[in-house]
């Protein structure tokens, strides 16, 4: 155990994450208090600028409720996207006026999935991110709640924060909430305990992990918090979930909440992305031949191995890749529209060279653009 809080104290760029309940009352609007108090360690955890910090931070939602005169946050999207634009600006003017007693300045950057699946939008957001660093600012990154619709919303600021941590090239993720970390049961109930460290998925096998957080006003659970560590993990970065209370033990390295080790290691971001947070415009049906080329032999899509082709999409889009039962194999950055598949079906690229020019000899998705799915 102590060999893993080293690597927390050797951390030098951290990602934390805090969910709406550790910043909000239960009826809405944010606690002054809560943000001050998350400030005055975050800003210390800094340390003179040997540390960098990114904060993922909800709770636009979570403000925007009580000036609306909403007891509770709305199920449909349009009243959350005004929620979100009243109490977005409300959230950052309080991070920033908190961070100014420390002589900190932030900066906002408000994301989609549909910023990050595309390879345009994803070098733009992590050129900004690490000229915010380079300049001694510190980003407060969110979900644009405002403009989102539900089939480009990440769902929990949790995932989102894990794909954060691999855009930046982070050292440590830090997962905040109103759980103090990972337990064998509920722990509302006597006898459980707190699980201190995870080592792979086999670690948390045998335990239920509940889905609902205590305030009510969030959207995530421990299960988007797990999956969220398990993302990071599995991209090399360290994590630390536990409770915005014990968020400056968790900094330094202190034996508190879940510590999650590194399970694999770091690959391309933009893979990264494509795989957690691209939603696909359609799908490509594949042959049998096909499947075993793109799964086991890590092969390119060609137009030979396509049996069929739904949705609609735009040469660039994600799409998925199914076998012949419907079932995602892999993902993919498609090379062609939707309306030009159909007559590239089952035909070899240079046939297609000969009858339709030289543009056509070409992977339908490269090997570099696809990520093969868990069964």
């Amino acid at each position: 155990m102590a060999g893993a809080r080293q690597a927390v104290r050797e951390a030098r760029r951290i990602v934390v994450k805090v969910g709406s309940s550790s910043l909000t009352t239960a009826a809405g609007g944010l606690d002054a208090d809560r943000v001050d108090a998350l400030v005055d360690v975050l800003a210390k955890c800094r340390n003179r600028g040997e540390r960098e910090v990114v904060l993922v931070s909800s709770g636009a939602i979570a403000a925007g409720l009580a000036p609306l005169g909403l007891r509770r946050r709305p199920r449909d999207l349009a009243r959350q996207q005004a929620a979100a634009s009243v109490g977005q600006g409300l959230l950052v003017a309080r991070y920033t006026a908190s961070f100014a007693r420390y002589g900190v300045r932030v900066g906002q950057i408000l994301l989609t999935g549909d910023d990050t699946s595309r390879r345009a939008h994803h070098r733009n957001a992590s050129r900004t991110l690490d000229k915010l660093l380079a300049m001694g600012a510190l980003p407060i990154v969110n979900e644009n709640d405002t403009v989102a619709t539900d089939e480009i919303r990440f769902g929990d600021n949790d995932r989102l924060a894990a794909l954060v941590a691999h855009l930046v090239r982070a050292d440590l993720l830090v997962l905040l909430s109103d759980v103090d970390g990972v337990y064998d049961g509920d722990p509302s109930r006597p006898g459980t305990s707190r699980i201190a460290e995870v080592r792979g998925p086999a670690d948390l096998a045998h335990v239920d992990i509940g889905s609902a957080g205590k305030a009510g006003v969030g959207t995530g659970g421990m299960v988007t918090k797990v999956e969220a560590a398990r993302i990071a993990a599995a991209a090399g970065i360290p994590v630390v979930l536990t409770s915005a209370v014990h968020s400056a033990d968790a900094l330094s390295g202190a034996d508190t909440g879940t510590y999650f080790h590194p399970t694999g290691k770091r690959s391309a971001d933009r893979l990264l992305w494509l795989q957690h947070a691209s939603a696909p415009r359609g799908s490509l049906t594949l042959d049998d031949g096909a499947v075993r080329a793109v799964v086991d032999r890590r092969k390119s899509l060609l137009p030979a191995g396509i049996a069929g082709v739904e949705g609609e999409f735009t040469a660039g889009d994600p799409v998925e890749l199914r076998d012949g039962t419907g079932r995602a194999v892999a993902r993919g950055l498609v090379n062609f529209d939707a309306k030009e598949i159909p007559r590239l079906i089952g035909r070899s690229t240079r046939e297609l060279a000969r009858e339709l020019g030289p543009a056509y000899e070409r992977e339908v998705v490269h090997r570099d653009d696809l990520v093969i799915l868990e069964p």
